[in-house]
């Protein structure tokens, strides 16, 4: 305590802080590039060089944000600290990659997903490696020291930098090659840099969306399409697909038509946003749903879940809002609630043409065993612990499976719902956002980039299921998310410049 209240130099304390940073929060970092790099020479300096250089510009930024700030610099320091700790708990325990994608997965999360990573291991890991080191920063006395002291350290700080870029100018293809990956467990500078690259894409994403060609509604039957937006369901869990387990039970009497098809994406608003467009574009136009609505068509939109692109349609729906007042006495926990007053509400449209959207959360981790009522539990004992890693693996995918099995039920009774509306020739189309990663290769959940997603985050089910005997389902070898948008125009008859029948699910 007596060594805390005599005075450090700015100089050691920043030095202490970046020795701190390196050490207690990179280990994710050093397992990848050690695992990428061998141990020869020019691996060591690869190796080496990192180091020294992720010291060398922390020491550099954390001088200049507390020599120009003081406190309010210990105030930004110390934010950082308990975002490393909390960046690395979901790093050790989920082996998530911290990309711009993942902060919009974390911005986004509503609190009751949050709160369901909450565990005593995650408290730890704030107490530790956040709240500790908080503490030093705040007690420790510094003396700040002249300005031209600061340039000549900063100096050096640049110079150190500078020196190991040129010593590794070689391994510049090794470093690219491996930029995502180590770029995306780099703390504090991952989440902080991909927080900003995440809201300036959502700026572009709110600019005015730009507006498909005008449709028209070409026949003057009542039809209705709903489509089931599914949430981290993967295809080999189902058993109309050949899984082992018989999961589908409810499906597999409801003479659907079931394929395997492949996401654009491995995390929500990408996957939510693939399916609303007409083609894969980076930028922001009409979706269905929108487009729909402008044409004429009576839209509803129900959901449990997030990360849908702007609508702007009149009715939209959210389970623990207005479904919940709506409709109190169903558990508005679990997705059902999106079922309910459902056929009312058909019934009174008085559109021809009607689209139903339920936005599902159904197996959403880590808390697989609370997204589905316990009479769902056929397959246990269940994992009941958010430390997906630490957890039994037969567990795990009883939980999971659990919630597929739940998934059958609510896509069963959605069609009884529609069987019993005989007035209108009716559609569902079930297609999930993307995949779930269950342990293979010790990853866990979703939302890795394209370019290094296993099969199981982009593999995904495909349901279909008609009132009218006479619709049948193309055999299309490549199928996705894209084919749900033109696929929706040609069962509601609306006809459009821009539907394209080589994207459409019906013969």
């Amino acid at each position: 305590m007596k060594l805390l209240k005599n005075k450090i130099s700015l100089t050691l304390f920043c030095a202490v802080l970046s020795l701190f940073t390196l050490v207690a929060y990179h280990a994710p970092f050093f397992r990848v590039v050690f695992e990428n790099s061998d141990n020869s020479l020019n691996g060591v300096l690869i190796r080496g060089g990192l180091a020294i250089v992720m010291f060398a510009l922390n020491f550099l930024i954390y001088y200049l944000i507390l020599f120009a700030g003081r406190v309010v610099g210990r105030c930004i320091l110390a934010i950082l600290f308990v975002g490393n700790s909390i960046t690395l708990y979901f790093i050790n325990s989920y082996e998530v990659l911290i990309t711009d994608k993942m902060m919009g997965n974390v911005f986004n999360t509503q609190y009751s997903e949050a709160s369901a990573y909450f565990s005593l291991p995650g408290v730890l890991y704030f107490l530790l490696l956040g709240v500790a080191p908080c503490i030093y920063l705040f007690w420790r006395k510094v003396e700040y020291g002249s300005v031209k002291r600061a340039g000549a350290n900063l100096g050096v700080a640049l110079l150190v930098v500078a020196t190991m870029v040129f010593a590794n100018f070689k391994n510049f293809t090794w470093i690219d090659k491996n930029a995502t990956q180590i770029g995306s467990l780099l703390m504090p500078w991952s989440y902080v840099v991909n927080s900003v690259r995440y809201y300036n894409s959502v700026k572009k994403m709110n600019e005015k969306e730009i507006l498909l060609p005008d449709a028209t509604i070409a026949t003057k039957s009542k039809e209705l399409c709903v489509l089931v937006i599914g949430e981290s369901a993967r295809s080999d869990h189902f058993s109309l697909l050949g899984y082992e387990r018989q999961t589908n039970p409810l499906l597999e009497a409801d003479d659907v038509v079931a394929l395997a098809a492949k996401s654009a994406a491995t995390y929500t608003t990408a996957g939510v946003k693939a399916i609303l467009d007409h083609k894969p574009t980076s930028k922001l136009y009409e979706v269905l749903p929108n487009y729909l609505y402008r044409t004429g068509v009576d839209v509803v939109w129900r959901t449990s879940n997030w990360g849908e692109p702007p609508l702007h349609i009149e009715r939209y729906y959210k389970s623990g809002e207005e479904l919940k007042k709506l409709y109190p006495e169903v558990d508005s926990q679990y997705d059902e609630i999106l079922l309910a007053g459902l056929k009312e509400e058909i019934l009174a449209s008085a559109s021809d043409k009607l689209f139903v959207v339920l936005h599902t959360s159904t197996s959403h981790g880590p808390t697989y065993y609370k997204k589905y009522p316990k009479e769902f539990e056929l397959f246990s004992p269940v994992c009941t612990t958010v430390e997906m890693s630490k957890a039994d693996h037969g567990e795990l995918i009883n939980a999971y499976d659990n919630t597929i099995l739940y998934t059958d039920y609510l896509l069963h009774s959605l069609i009884e719902i529609l069987r019993s509306i005989p007035e209108r020739r009716s559609c569902m189309l079930f297609i999930s956002d993307h995949g779930e990663s269950l342990g293979e290769n010790n990853l866990y959940m979703h939302g890795l980039p394209m370019s290094m997603a296993p099969k199981e985050q982009v593999e995904i089910p495909l349901i279909v299921w008609s009132s009218d005997p006479a619709v049948k389902v193309r055999a299309i070898e490549d199928v996705g998310q894209y084919h749900i948008f033109h696929s929706v125009l040609d069962f509601l008859g609306v006809e459009s410049p821009i539907f394209n029948s080589n994207m459409t699910l019906f013969e």
